[in-house]
C-alpha cells in the first residue's frame, strides 16, 4: 500500500490510499478520483518526504492508533480517579455549591441525568461530560465490597 499527498484544483488537500503506485495512475485515468470537499476530478499528486520508520516501528513495537487512543484514555482514566474527588449522583449538587461560591473549589465527578447536565451548562456551571472511555470506574459502596 501507498498513501499520496493530493490536492484538486480547487486546492484542497487530502490523501489517499493506493495499492500501488500505478493504481493512481489508473484510477485518475477512469475517473474514480474526486475530492473529498469539492467533488471535482482534477486531482493530482503532492510533492511528500517519504516516511522513514524508526527502529520501534522495524522491530513491530508501533502501535495502531486504536490502541493509542486507548492508551491516553487510561491515562486520563487514572489522572480523574487519583486527583478528583467522586460524588456520585451528587454531582449536579456539588458543582452548584462550588459555583456559586458555598463551598470551596475542588476537583469532581460523577454522575448527572443528561437533562440536568444541559441545566448545569445554561446557567453556566463548568463541567464537562465525560465520555465512557475516559470516565473511571466508579467506587464500589462498602456493601458491594463484602
Amino acid at each position: 500500500m501507498i498513501r499520496y499527498a493530493l490536492v484538486c484544483a480547487g486546492e484542497h488537500e487530502f490523501e489517499a490510499w493506493f495499492s500501488n503506485s500505478s493504481s493512481f495512475d489508473e484510477q485518475k485515468s477512469s475517473g474514480l478520483l474526486e475530492c473529498p470537499v469539492c467533488g471535482s476530478a482534477d486531482v493530482r499528486k503532492q510533492i511528500m518526504a517519504p516516511a522513514v520508520r524508526d527502529s520501534g516501528e522495524k522491530a513491530g513495537r508501533s502501535q495502531s492508533p486504536e490502541t493509542e487512543a486507548a492508551r491516553i484514555a487510561g491515562e486520563i482514566r487514572r489522572k480523574i480517579a487519583s486527583t478528583h474527588d467522586y460524588v456520585g449522583d451528587r454531582f449536579a449538587e456539588e458543582a452548584r455549591s462550588m459555583f456559586y461560591g458555598q463551598t470551596e473549589q475542588r476537583p469532581v465527578w460523577g454522575e448527572v441525568a443528561p437533562e440536568t447536565a444541559r441545566e448545569l451548562i445554561e446557567e453556566g456551571v463548568p463541567a464537562v461530560p465525560l465520555p465512557k472511555p475516559f470516565a473511571p470506574d466508579p467506587p464500589k459502596k462498602r456493601s458491594e465490597v463484602n
